[in-house]
Formats: C-alpha cells, structure tokens, sequence
C-alpha cells in the first residue's frame, strides 16, 4: 500500500473518522465538564541529613548514601506518618466519615488505617533532581483540607524523622551505659589487682627504687673486683711471707721494729764480735754479749714469724672479704633480677589499667555524645514553603483533555478505518487492479456520484455556483 492508497482509503472512510473523532472529543468534553473539581496543594521541605553511626559516630552527607531520597520519599508515603497525620487532624473522630467507612468497609478493620490508605492515594511526592528539596502534594475537593493534609504530612514527616533519628540514639545510649558499667567495673579491677600486687611486693616507686638497687649492684662489682685484686696480692705476699725467705719478704723487711730489732742485733754482733776477740769464751763479758746478741736474735725471729702471720692474717681477712663481697653480689643480683621481674608484672598491670581506663573514657565520652543526641528534638528536615489554599482548581482540565482527545479521537478513527477497509476491501485506484488482479490497465472512466435527493430542493433554491455536487 503506497500514500496515495492510503490517502483513497482515507477519503473513503472519512465518515468512520470524523464520527469517531467527534464521538471521543465530544466525550471527553462532557465527562471533564461533569468532572467535579480537584485542587491541588503543595508543601515543600528541605533535606539536610547527615547519616551518623550511633556506635562509631562518624557521620557523612545523606546525599552521598545510594537510594537517600528513595528513603525519605517511602517515610513520607509511609503508613506511619498517614496515621500520624490522621491523629493530627482528627479525621476518625467525624461521624460522617465513620459514616463513610461503615458503608464502605461494612466495619471491617479501623476507621484510622481506612483513612491512611485513602489519604496516601491522593498523595503525590515530587523530588527535585539536583537538590534536597523535596514537594508534597495532596488532591482533593475542598482547598482548605488539601492545605491542612499537604502542611500535616510536612509536619508529620519532621516528627518522623526526629523519631527515627533518635529511637537509635537512645538504643544506643542504653548500650554504651551498659559497657560503661563494665568498663568502670574493668578498671576497679585492674587497679585492685595492680594496688594488691604493689602491697605484696612492697614496691611504692619502681622505678626509683630499681635504680638504687643497680647502682648497688653496681657498687658491689667495683667492690668485689677491688677485693679480688687485694686478695691476690695479700696470698702472694702470705705465700712470700711463710717462705723458706720470710725475713726477706717485703711486708717483713718494711717493719720498723723489725728493722730497730735488726739494728740492734747488728749493733749486739758487732760488740760481741770485739769482745770475742780480745775475751775467751768462758770471760763472763764473752757470755754476756753473746746472751745478748741470741736473745736479740730469738726477738728479731719471733718479730718476724709474728710479722708474716699478720700478712698471712691480713690475706685471710682479704679472702673473707672478698667472699662475702662476692655473696652480697650474688645476693644482690638476684635482687635486682627479681626486682626486673616485679617490675614487667607491674608494668603489665599498669597497662592493664591504662588500657582499662583509655577503653572507658573513650566509650564515657561516646555515651555523653550519644546522650545528647538522643535528647535533641532538632530535624534535619526544614519546612520551605508550607502549602496554601488553592484559587483555581487543577482539574479537570478541559482544553489539555480536548486536545489529547482530538489525537486519541483522530487515532482511533485512523484504526476504526483501516479495519472497516479490511474487512470491505474495494477498488480505489488503478493501483489496485494492477496489484490485485495482476492485469495491465487499459483505460479509467471518471464518475462521480449523484447528488442524493435530500438535497436537490436545496440545489434548486441556492445559486448555480453554490449548488452541492
């Protein structure tokens, strides 16, 4: 089928069309006209909403969080806030519209969720593309009451929101009072323990007190390695001293009486030497030097076996000291070991309770925050613009309804024939001949139809050149 057909086809049906485009322009006027009046308020709310985590408490823009808007739209539609809004006005209370809902329910379910599900299928949520605001929008007959709905779901809605944002909190602030309880309880213990374990080991500063114990250790060391040198030294002049050559040794040969009583023998030998010369032995002078220079001998013998046993004394005291040095390092050591022991158990209980305390100061600080949130009655949803009361209504509209009826009338009269040309298919051109019947076409006769009788009176009475064909 090509234009021209489809134009013949056109010609042919116009009737179908025009009754078809005239029945649906003529019905849709008379049923918009009929239409009772509908008006439309709007109120606008913006979204300032920052997500926070009521444990963690970090917080970021609502706007980042994916589907945020979706949310705040389904809280606005939500049934929650319809029965708020039902309350709010006092919709239940009426006994017409108890009235209405006995006749329309016969008394099944609640007068309240009744009224929720009939205000939420008039309500309309816009939101703006590329912002927080978001319009509320009620339908209905009378424009003070879809004013006072469109205002009460603003409102409602803040409460809501408020409600959602701090129910959490205050689960919340129950939970961090409760770990704060454990907490504190946790710290009581860990420095029970620590104070406990400080009265045990007798330990009031560790610190200072494991630095004199070092510098004792310390000290002992020196002392003892002082000691061990003496000690040496003392035995090697004791070894000297107890020879087969004691008078030679030096601590024997360094005493003064030692060297008076060597003197002295020296001085009894030589007088005796002079007198041995010039006196026989039996000459009492003879004996009497000689008595002197043995007894001078024997003292200076006995001075010297009682010189070295005091360098061998004077080694044994050494030797002890140096033992007991050497125990008070040992003793000493072990003290100190002990003492760094204590204080790794010290240190690991202090932590315990730095840790302890850290842990509850930080959720002490958590609960405060939390607290405080939970009891603001601050929204994050402001009122922009609150709805007014309609002037003109926003339905029906009457010329919009004419002119998408002329393109569904005009439609529909195209389909309408299109069909009556399918079911009736007929000749319309030479076009169709040669399509259908597959015949060349030879010659056209042009014939118009008769004027129809209705009007040829008509024809008679008007002029030649107005006559109707």
């Amino acid at each position: 089928m090509n234009f021209t057909q489809f134009l013949l086809i056109l010609r042919a049906r116009k009737k179908i069309i025009l009754l078809t485009l005239l029945t649906i322009v003529a019905l849709t006027v008379i049923v918009s006209l009929l239409l009772p009046k509908t008006y439309k308020a709007t109120s606008s709310v913006v979204l300032n909403y920052k997500g926070v985590d009521p444990v963690t408490g970090l917080s970021m823009p609502g706007q980042l969080m994916p589907g945020y808007m979706a949310t705040q739209i389904d809280i606005i539609s939500s049934k929650n806030v319809a029965l708020r809004v039902v309350d709010q006005l006092k919709l239940a209370e009426s006994p017409a519209v108890i009235q209405q809902f006995n006749e329309a329910t016969e008394g099944k379910g609640t007068v309240r969720d009744w009224l929720a599900d009939l205000l939420l299928k008039k309500l309309d949520i816009v939101p703006a593309r590329e912002s927080s605001v978001v319009e509320i929008s009620f339908k209905g007959a009378d424009p003070q009451f879809v004013a006072a709905v469109a205002n009460a779901f603003a409102d409602e809605y803040q409460k809501a929101a408020i409600q959602l944002k701090v129910d959490p909190m205050k689960k919340a602030t129950i939970y961090f009072n409760e770990q704060t309880k454990l907490l504190r309880d946790g710290v009581e213990a860990a420095q029970s323990r620590l104070s406990k374990y400080q009265q045990e080991t007798g330990i009031v500063s560790l610190d200072n007190r494991l630095d004199v114990e070092s510098n004792r250790l310390n000290d002992l060391s020196a002392q003892l390695v002082m000691a061990q040198g003496q000690q040496m030294e003392a035995a090697s002049r004791q070894r000297m001293a107890q020879g087969a050559s004691g008078a030679e040794s030096p601590d024997v040969a360094a005493n003064p009486l030692v060297q008076n009583m060597k003197a002295s023998l020296s001085a009894a030998e030589a007088k005796f030497a002079e007198v041995a010369q010039r006196l026989d032995k039996n000459h009492p002078q003879y004996q009497s030097a000689k008595a002197e220079v043995d007894h001078l001998r024997a003292d200076l013998n006995s001075q010297i076996r009682a010189t070295s046993n005091s360098v061998g004394n004077n080694a044994q005291i050494l030797g002890q000291r140096e033992g007991a040095i050497r125990a008070a390092l040992a003793a000493q050591k072990a003290k100190v070991l002990e003492l760094n022991r204590t204080r790794d158990e010290l240190n690991v209980l202090q932590k315990d309770v730095e840790s302890a305390q850290r842990a509850f100061d930080a959720t002490s600080l958590r609960l405060s925050q939390t607290r405080i949130e939970g009891q603001s009655e601050q929204s994050d949803v402001a009122l922009l613009n609150p709805a007014v009361a309609p002037i003109e209504p926003s339905g029906p509209r009457v010329v919009l309804n004419t002119l998408l009826s002329i393109f569904v009338g005009g439609f529909l009269g195209l389909s309408f024939a299109m069909i009556a040309e399918m079911i009736d298919r007929r000749v319309r051109s030479e076009n169709d001949i040669v399509e259908v019947l597959e015949i060349p076409v030879l010659g056209t006769i042009n014939w118009s139809a008769p004027p129809r009788r209705s009007f040829k009176l008509l024809n008679a009475l008007l002029p030649s050149r107005l006559r109707l064909n």
